[in-house]
This record gives structure tokens, C-alpha cells and sequence, in this order.
């Protein structure tokens, strides 16, 4: 498997886990201080869509800075790696935000 698809797959499975880990972890600790982890539960994986895509890319400047510097020297096979591993950590961060709303929904 070559360097790319792997770090397609890491990306889109780092966006993924830190929705899915840090929403259940949410809810765990509301169980823990009586207050419904539903809620919490929604309100967490909503709100770390965005942080699960800054870190599955490493950061917001970086991938900027590359898709910059190479489109403007005319070479768009990198640029269009770096937008492609983007792309796959927002998918990976909204289906684990999806997944939450229905283990919510179909939970309780």
C-alpha cells in the first residue's frame, strides 16, 4: 500500500476516534457527576468536529502552507494530496459525530 492511501486512512481514523473516544469519555464522566450523557454526549461530539480534523491533519498551517507554496509553483498533484487529507478527516470526524447522534437516538 503505497504512502498516500495509508495516511488517507490514518486521517480519516484519527478524526473518527477522537470524536468517538471523546464523546463517550464525555459521557461517562456526566454519568459520573448525575447530570444526563446524552446531552453531553451530543454537545462534545459536535463541538470537537472541528479539533478531530486539526488533529488528523497535524495542524491548520502546515497543510495551508503546502497546498500554497506547490500550487503556485504549479504542481497540483501535492496540493490535491493535502486537500484529499482534509476531506478524509472531515469525513472521518462527521461519522463519528453521526454515529454518536444515533447510539443517542436509538439509546434512549
Amino acid at each position: 500500500m503505497s504512502l498516500f492511501y495509508s495516511k488517507l486512512y490514518f486521517s480519516f481514523f484519527i478524526a473518527f476516534g477522537v470524536v468517538l473516544g471523546g464523546a463517550l469519555l464525555a459521557g461517562m464522566g456526566s454519568v459520573f457527576l448525575w447530570t444526563p450523557p446524552k446531552v453531553k454526549m451530543l454537545e462534545v461530539a459536535n463541538s470537537l468536529k472541528i479539533w478531530a480534523l486539526v488533529a488528523a491533519v497535524g495542524g491548520t498551517i502546515d497543510p495551508i502552507r503546502v497546498i500554497e507554496s506547490h500550487v503556485l509553483e504549479g504542481q497540483l498533484s501535492v496540493a490535491l494530496q493535502q486537500i484529499s487529507f482534509i476531506l478524509f478527516a472531515f469525513l472521518g470526524a462527521h461519522l463519528g459525530t453521526q454515529l454518536i447522534q444515533w447510539m443517542c437516538e436509538n439509546g434512549g
